[in-house]
């Protein structure tokens, strides 16, 4: 028997979710950025702080989506949230709604696409911190000094997180930046990626160099950095592996991963280190 198009917009983040194949927890703080959404369709301010992952969201037929009005309330609910909130979690939220969108589309359950206009926040450069030693760099956010790299790089980790985190020391580029970069960008000989007139190119070292052509071997366009599943129906072919299927591979579960993998160097052991300390000292962001 054919499931009937949901008609309410929760009905269809819950269809969405469930075909995402997204972890519990994963499924949970798309579904809070998904409901945020619905309190702008309504026209109606968001619940902010602890109160907005307890709120139940207004009911609204998704075909509000499809409402000319609707590109005009979401654009005013991102400048809300960005007095609110910082960038990169607004980002985040813009992300899992276009991914919806794009899926409820697919199924042909709405039209338009409410969300294209709206465009990602800036993102701030970040000061680097002055301080030292093993404590220092993890609670203060200062780069890792050279034993704790040492320490970090002889991990038993898996060669895309090993790849991931040579890149982004070596090349000092923005965690965004590596993490947008396709395979077919890539100038393996000249250890660095093609030069673009819209964007400045990436160069990487020796340990990058040895590990990158692994990592890239048998495919010749798609993500660089792949997510461990196929994706979700939906996800746009931008971010989609032509070879494997996989997504790409996104800033949050890269961030969980690399906490997770240095909790027992991290001093208190337990607490972790965050991507951004891969950064070398001097680096503000992207090049």
């Amino acid at each position: 028997m054919t499931e009937l198009p949901p008609v309410e917009y929760g009905l269809a983040v819950e269809r969405y979710l469930a075909a995402s194949g997204l972890a519990e927890g994963s499924r949970r703080i798309y579904r809070i950025a998904l409901n945020t959404w619905a309190w702008a369709l309504a026209d109606r301010p968001a619940p902010t702080g602890p109160e907005r992952r307890r709120a139940r969201p207004p009911v609204l037929p998704l075909a509000l989506l499809d409402h000319p009005d609707a590109p005009e309330r979401l654009h005013a609910a991102v400048a809300h949230r960005a007095d609110s909130t910082d960038p990169r979690t607004l980002n985040r939220e813009l992300s899992t709604l276009r991914a919806a969108v794009a899926w409820w589309r697919a199924q042909g359950w709405i039209d338009g696409d409410p969300s294209t206009a709206l465009r990602p926040s800036p993102l701030p450069a970040e000061p680097v911190e002055a301080g030292g030693g093993a404590g220092g760099a993890q609670a203060g956010g200062a780069p890792l000094g050279e034993d704790q790299l040492r320490a970090l790089f002889a991990r038993r980790a898996p060669l895309r997180e090993q790849t991931l985190w040579h890149l982004l020391h070596e090349s000092g580029a923005a965690i965004e930046t590596v993490l947008a970069l396709d395979t077919d960008q890539l100038d393996l000989p000249g250890r660095r990626t093609h030069p673009r007139s819209d964007r400045p190119g990436l160069r990487w070292g020796t340990g990058t160099a040895r590990l990158l052509p692994l990592l890239v071997a048998g495919r010749a366009g798609g993500p660089l950095f792949l997510t461990d599943r196929r994706a979700p129906a939906g996800t746009p072919a931008a971010d989609r592996c032509p070879h494997t299927g996989r997504a790409r591979l996104s800033y949050r579960r890269a961030a969980e991963l690399f906490t997770a993998h240095t909790r027992p160097l991290s001093e208190p052991p337990g607490a972790g280190w965050t991507l951004r300390q891969l950064r070398p000292a001097g680096r503000s962001g992207g090049r």
